[in-house]
């Protein structure tokens, strides 16, 4: 079978693999029908993730067909659509015990730690796999798992409808939030430096949109929220600018999650958590969010029309990458199909 892999930061090439055969009676083989492109594959194939290993088949957002199935499998049939949850834990460590397992000690994900979804054929437990509701294509089923990442965001934020809620960047994460966030209720501010994006935003639900390049946007946040700063602030540009900044203008008691992995230095002061008791938590990945979001997706609440900008072959993931590093505004989500 054929698979894309990334020898080491970008150098990327499509190579043959060995097609996965099943191993255990509640494994399942999958033929993979499409395969997203996260921030996160950029950065490893850039260099710049701090996690990942090399060499690297990419793909955590992955969705395909049920080819074979284990002699133990019942949830699952031949011809099944499906999405892969990305998330391997041991279950057994602390973090694991308090049902916390996306961060467990021995974590693995899939096209990060192990080889993941750019390929023609996959294997995974049944207990990782998850139906493909009818209204979606494949294409716009791997919108799926980037939902399921901003349901665990706003689940570590605790969002009420009391709130008042900054998402910082409007790009494909921030869309994601977003749209997720506006079923809570809550005030919504989106703040981006690409007007663009900040209109679409503003299709999407939010009430208030900031342009980052204002002559003082921390200001106009703080006189939409009537001097307060918003109770909840979420990171979704990631940079080393937008922590310090969050800190700065999120109010008193607030929240503020952080969801990115550089490693840059960020100046930033204990004052400005410690004087306001601010909560600063991480979001990593999800936890077990996937049936949490497809059923948001049955029940209505949720859908992906517009999401996916951009479909390319597999063959073509060079010119798929490289549109990404345009950093045109039209960008999107990236899916690459098998």
């Amino acid at each position: 079978m054929k698979g894309i892999i990334v020898n080491k930061p970008f150098e990327i090439d499509i190579v043959d693999l060995e097609k996965p055969v099943i191993e255990t009676e509640k494994e399942v083989l999958i033929k993979v029908k499409a395969s997203g492109i996260c921030g996160s594959d950029v950065h490893i194939y850039h260099g710049t993730n701090a996690v990942a290993t090399y060499p690297r088949v990419l793909g955590h957002e992955i969705v395909g067909e049920v080819e074979e199935i284990g002699s133990g499998v019942t949830k699952f049939k031949k011809g099944d659509r499906v999405i892969i949850d990305q998330v391997m834990n041991c279950g057994k460590c602390y973090a694991c015990k308090i049902g916390r397992g996306n961060v467990c000690k021995d974590l693995k994900v899939r096209g990060v730690h192990v080889h993941g979804g750019y390929r023609e054929y996959i294997t995974a437990d049944e207990s990782s796999l998850y139906h493909i509701p009818e209204k979606l294509s494949y294409e716009e089923a791997i919108m799926i798992e980037p939902a399921t990442i901003s349901v665990q965001c706003l689940s570590r934020a605790q969002v009420t409808k009391d709130d008042t809620v900054l998402i910082l960047g409007a790009g494909a994460l921030g869309s994601s939030i977003l749209k997720v966030a506006r079923l809570s209720g809550a005030k919504l501010i989106v703040a981006d430096i690409f007007e663009e994006k900040l209109e679409e935003a503003r299709k999407l639900g939010a009430h208030h949109t900031i342009n980052m390049k204002a002559e003082d946007p921390l200001k106009e946040i703080r006189d939409i929220t009537d001097g307060y700063g918003p109770t909840v602030s979420i990171d979704a540009a990631c940079t080393k600018e937008t922590l310090p900044f969050l800190l700065e203008v999120t109010g008193n008691a607030g929240r503020v999650i952080t969801m990115g992995f550089s490693e840059d230095l960020s100046p930033i002061t204990q004052l400005k958590i410690t004087a306001k008791e601010l909560d600063v938590r991480g979001s990593r990945l999800q936890n077990k969010k996937f049936q949490e979001v497809i059923d948001l997706v049955n029940e209505g609440k949720i859908d992906f029309e517009g999401s996916v900008s951009h479909s390319f072959n597999y063959n073509d993931v060079k010119d798929a990458l490289a549109l990404i590093e345009k950093g045109d505004p039209s960008v999107r989500k990236i899916v690459l199909t098998f």
